[in-house]
């Protein structure tokens, strides 16, 4: 599918960043390009990040351990805070089972997909990135390092969720932050990584129902 790239090059002159405040610089097209196969080929991914839901009336911040596949299975691990530790989501490929350790014998209930938790898995964005009509690519500095952002919209005419925008670190080609923003370009989720690792070595259990335990996360 043909995309169109629009990637800010030498003489491009610098923008403003309006979601982090920061200030554009050029895109480095060899480092574009690494990132771009990095996460083309990425076939799974394991993440400790912070994911923060902004409403109109308030914000609610969660701490999640996630695993996914390209190939759509995904495993969600809330752990934190505390009075929602140890609940998790899984979707083994068919079908996406909750388990909810306060409840007796950590039972299990089936779910239907919610755009709200699909979209802050990364193989979300990428498959959103390769897939839509019209990208963008800029340069920015956050948090003091050089990132390379990536943009594209989500599809559907879900309110709250329009278009998604990916910070990769320029040294690691490691994603930094993912944000999404609804129809005026409000934040309404913020997933910070603070721990990433591609192709990460994963057992089938993982994303089967019946094995559900609380894992740890080894950088």
């Amino acid at each position: 599918m043909k995309r169109i790239i629009q990637m800010f090059t030498i003489g491009a002159a610098l923008l403003i960043l309006a979601a982090c405040g920061a200030i554009q610089e050029r895109v480095d097209a060899g480092v574009y390009e690494r990132i771009h196969r990095q996460l083309l080929n990425m076939e799974s991914f394991m993440a400790q990040a912070t994911v923060t839901y902004i409403s109109n009336h308030n914000t609610h911040v969660y701490e999640t351990l996630q695993h996914a596949r390209v190939s759509g299975e995904y495993r969600i691990e809330v752990t934190g805070p505390i009075s929602v530790a140890g609940n998790i989501t899984i979707f083994d490929g068919n079908t996406i089972s909750q388990f909810n350790p306060r409840l007796d014998g950590r039972i299990a209930q089936t779910t239907a997909e919610s755009p709200e938790r699909l979209e802050i898995l990364l193989t979300s964005f990428v498959r959103n990135f390769i897939r839509a009509q019209e990208v963008t690519v800029v340069a920015a500095t956050l948090d003091e390092a050089l990132t390379t952002v990536l943009e594209a919209p989500i599809p559907g005419e879900h309110p709250y969720l329009a278009t998604s925008r990916l910070w990769v670190d320029n040294e690691t080609l490691k994603p930094i932050q993912l944000t999404i923003y609804d129809s005026s370009g409000t934040e309404r989720v913020i997933v910070a990584y603070n721990a990433f690792e591609f192709d990460a070595e994963m057992d089938d259990g993982l994303f089967r129902a019946e094995m559900h335990e609380t894992l740890d996360f080894e950088d």
